[in-house]
């Protein structure tokens, strides 16, 4: 007697890795048991009816501050994961800074596992963090479950004692070394501190304080510098890296050179950078602050360019909330950077690259979600649509979207910079192992299903 499923798919175009296909799809204790052109037939508990629409692997979002324990008056687990789920993104990697105190050993990594459990609406794992003076501690985060490390080459702000600093040349010298002797990767904010700082100093000492201003501090040239100087001690120790939030296609090319002479090493990109500009600044101010800051349409032009000829491998929100008094002053420079963005991450990438610029399903889909599984560890049940995969799923109705209204946004403080943006697309459901967590006609899942996911490597599982 055939198995009774737990849900079949029916009648959707699936995207797959390598294609795009009509396929049912069969759930089974939470994994992907089926894939065929018809299921028709087979007992299931639940059928949903994908007619006219399309199945996309659950996307993976490597690169989201959710500033708990201690902040979550910042943004949450809760809020943050509801706002993701509505936004088709299943899997999160949250980032080791903001929290209080910050993930930067074990014992804080256990007070930051302990703020998820039962909080989270989708799966998620956590980075651990490299500061200076915490090298002995790398160890102890790695055996707790971290799939990777996060360092910063400029200065990451907040105030108080006990905050995420700036790892110096020192530091990273040897966390790349004991992180290479871990089989570790290292995330980097690549920004040269003394560039920026300097410029900083520059424009604010002349009365220089405005939305241009910042953006100009905070040059291509500090960008490509901090990367530059991060390759050459990658290259050197052999540790793997992984360049976050990179906004320009000159840094994009000094990865992809360092790629293609067999470094190990990958270079992720923000919506932001591809669908807003400096301009921008100037009409929706502190709420687009970013850094790197946002650049020219000329240089979004460059780094588009470099997409379409498969030079970046991963799209990541950056999402980075704050209270909405922290972004309140005369002085661009002092207000809060980071912009909340981690629901629209899925329809910006449809709209601007698969309905503007053709980009191909299965392309988006590898940057969204294959690739930054495949990157932390996580591709073993996360990113794609095969048998054996976790059942993360979004169906998305490509020929019906909507303006996006500040209601419709379930993030803590909804200052989204993509209010009053025009989507072509929506996200009608999003299920987490075959569970529904969120429809377009009932909202949010009741329950939080969201889980650890375990980071596996040379097919050892950790954590």
């Amino acid at each position: 007697m055939a198995q009774t499923l737990d849900c079949i798919i029916q009648g959707g175009m699936v995207i797959l890795p390598d294609r795009v296909e009509a396929l049912d799809i069969g759930i089974h204790g939470g994994k992907i048991v089926q894939l065929a052109p018809s299921l028709t037939g087979q007992q299931a508990l639940r059928v949903i009816d994908a007619t006219g629409l399309y199945v996309l692997p659950g996307a993976v979002d490597i690169h989201v501050h959710f500033n708990e324990p201690g902040l979550d008056s910042w943004e949450g687990f809760e809020t943050g994961s509801a706002a993701l789920a509505a936004g088709g993104i299943t899997t999160y990697v949250d980032m080791p800074l903001n929290g209080v105190p910050p993930t930067t050993n074990k014992k804080r990594l256990d007070l930051k596992q302990q703020a998820a459990h039962g909080n989270s609406y989708v799966d998620y794992a956590l980075w651990g963090g490299l500061v200076e003076g915490n090298i002995d501690s790398l160890q102890g985060l790695a055996e707790g479950g971290v799939p990777g490390f996060k360092a910063f080459m400029s200065e990451p702000g907040g105030d108080g004692e006990d905050i995420f600093t700036r790892a110096d040349h020192t530091t990273l010298l040897a966390g790349m070394k004991e992180l290479a002797r871990l089989g570790y990767v290292l995330a980097l904010h690549a920004e040269d501190e003394e560039i920026v700082a300097a410029l900083a100093a520059e424009a604010q000492a002349k009365g220089r304080v405005g939305e241009l201003d910042y953006a100009h501090s905070r040059p291509i040239e500090a960008e490509t510098s901090a990367v530059e100087q991060a390759l050459q001690l990658g290259q050197a120790t052999g540790c793997a890296l992984h360049f976050v939030h990179i906004s320009s296609r000159e840094a994009v090319e000094l990865i992809a050179a360092a790629k293609a002479k067999g470094q190990d090493v990958t270079v992720e990109t923000c919506p932001h950078y591809l669908v807003l500009t400096e301009q921008d600044l100037l009409h929706k101010g502190v709420v687009a602050k970013c850094a790197p800051p946002l650049r020219s349409a000329e240089e979004q032009d460059r780094l588009w360019q470099a997409m379409q000829e498969g030079m970046i491998d991963i799209v990541a929100s950056d999402h980075s909330p704050c209270p909405p008094k922290m972004k309140q002053t005369d002085n661009f420079f002092k207000a809060w950077g980071g912009i909340s963005g981690a629901q629209s991450t899925l329809l910006l990438m449809l709209e601007e690259g698969y309905h503007r610029r053709s980009l191909t399903l299965p392309a988006l889909m590898s940057m969204l979600a294959k690739r930054p599984a495949e990157r932390l560890g996580l591709a073993h049940a996360k990113g794609s649509i095969a048998q054996g995969m976790d059942a993360d799923l979004v169906l998305v109705d490509l020929s019906r979207g909507k303006m996006l209204e500040r209601a419709d946004l379930l993030d803590k403080h909804r200052q989204s910079p993509y209010i009053g943006y025009p989507f072509s697309s929506t996200i009608v459901e999003t299920l987490v192992r075959g569970r529904t967590v969120y429809s377009e006609q009932q909202g949010l899942a009741t329950e939080r299903i969201g889980q650890w996911v375990a980071y596996q490597s040379g097919g050892v599982t950790h954590g």
